[in-house]
């Protein structure tokens, strides 16, 4: 499939807007008949009865089943009613019809489930284009250049005030990807996105603070959101952004590795030896923990908070956007039998809560972040802020306003954690 097609925005913009006119359009035919009383009877349970399978369904599959680890939100939940409501109305014109009514039903059919599907994925807005919504990455690899073979001397203050851009410093940071050898662990991960800031881009380049991010569950390594957010206040301060490396903690959108090592694959030791291992020998990044930030959004959040409580002589810095409370959290009675074979106190001992609580941490800063709409990881972000409060971290805690748990919350989240944690990396003036 060409990267054309694979790069046409599925969320804004004509193809989404095309097939919710022919969708409307599809409907309006297939109501309008002769109102008869027999049709307008046929008519309602088609509609109605449509609607409530469509209900039956998001009842079994979310309620009782969980298959999407967590509720939908209210716009999924109404494109998914309204879809099985058109599709019912289409099944009835399909008896006492013409030929032609029987195959616009039909293809109203196809076309009132894609159009749902499409609505689905624009209520959350995190896969804008059909290659993400198919996790095809269309980006291209990028060089990330080389650390200086004899490392410069150390910052004789912090960048925000000892560094002078270039005139010909680019305006914008670049994307690409990168391939991390899995040498350590033997993971079977996707190529990770790469973040260089404009300041990262010159001659002579400062040494700069390090993002190690991980998106959700299902998803991919994509730089495009935390790329968004570090340009702005990159802009705002004087071309100056950490590097931020997007890896796969999945190896398939459709798995859960856990973020531990396990039979499902060495996520741990991929992320903490190999990926951290080609960040050093790779990337032109400071070395102190206090400028190391792990960063994760929803399953990735979860993860953020395991290492940045298991390891903090690598991460100063944790930000956690809307993340389980720990790993498995939405099926943890299969987890702890398939992964822990029926141990609980094995797996408790994974749980970011627990690690906070035996740890010591007198310079960690910790953002908890979650939309204010989100009233399923609330509890989640709540009880790990708390913890990490309780363990010595310097601990925020924030609810994005109007945020649900799909790119508003995303959005949101970076965008806080950034505001607080520019002045702790050195690269804006802390406030007086």
């Amino acid at each position: 499939m060409p990267d054309s097609l694979l790069n046409v925005n599925i969320v804004t913009g004509p193809v989404i807007i095309a097939f919710f006119a022919v969708s409307a359009a599809a409907l309006i035919y297939l109501l309008a008949r002769r109102p008869t009383p027999r049709w307008i009877v046929t008519a309602a349970i088609g509609l109605l009865g449509g609607a409530v399978i469509g209900l039956a369904t998001l009842l079994v599959t979310v309620g009782l089943l969980n298959l999407f680890g967590s509720p939908l939100s209210h716009e999924a939940n109404a494109w998914i009613i309204a879809a099985f409501a058109a599709i019912g109305l289409a099944i009835v014109n399909l008896w006492r019809s013409r030929w032609w009514r029987k195959l616009i039903a039909v293809v109203g059919i196809l076309l009132f489930g894609i159009t749902a599907t499409l609505g689905v994925n624009a209520a959350y807005g995190l896969n804008p284009t059909l290659g993400s919504f198919l996790h095809i990455n269309t980006s291209q690899p990028i060089d990330p250049g080389k650390p200086p073979a004899t490392p410069p001397p150390a910052n004789a203050g912090p960048l925000w005030e000892t560094w002078t851009p270039p005139a010909d410093m680019p305006a914008a940071g670049k994307t690409g990807t990168v391939d991390i050898p899995a040498t350590a662990s033997g993971f079977s991960a996707r190529a990770a996105e790469l973040y260089l800031p404009p300041a990262a881009q010159v001659d002579n380049a400062p040494a700069l603070p390090f993002v190690l991010m991980m998106m959700g569950q299902p998803g991919d390594p994509d730089a495009q959101y935390i790329a968004a957010i570090l340009d702005k206040y990159a802009a705002a301060n004087k071309g100056l952004a950490p590097i931020a490396l997007i890896v796969d903690q999945l190896g398939d959108p459709a798995n859960d590795p856990l973020c531990l090592d396990s039979s499902r694959g060495n996520v741990e030791t991929y992320v903490m030896t190999d990926a951290v291992g080609w960040a050093k020998a790779n990337l032109n990044i400071l070395p102190d923990r206090t400028e190391w930030t792990v960063a994760g959004y929803s399953n990735g959040g979860e993860c953020s908070a395991y290492f940045g409580s298991k390891y903090p002589d690598v991460w100063g810095n944790i930000l956690d956007i809307s993340g389980d409370a720990y790993a498995g959290a939405e099926d943890s009675d299969q987890v702890l039998k398939e992964i822990f074979g029926g141990d609980q106190a094995a797996y408790d001992a994974v749980k970011p809560v627990n690690i906070l609580a035996a740890g010591s941490y007198p310079d960690t800063t910790a953002i908890f972040t979650v939309g204010a709409d989100d009233g399923t990881f609330q509890p989640d972000a709540k009880a790990v802020s708390d913890a990490a409060a309780a363990a010595g971290m310097n601990t925020t805690y924030y609810e994005v306003p109007g945020g649900d748990h799909g790119v508003s919350a995303l959005n949101g989240g970076l965008d806080k954690g950034f505001e607080l944690l520019y002045p702790r990396l050195g690269l804006s003036q802390p406030a007086s």
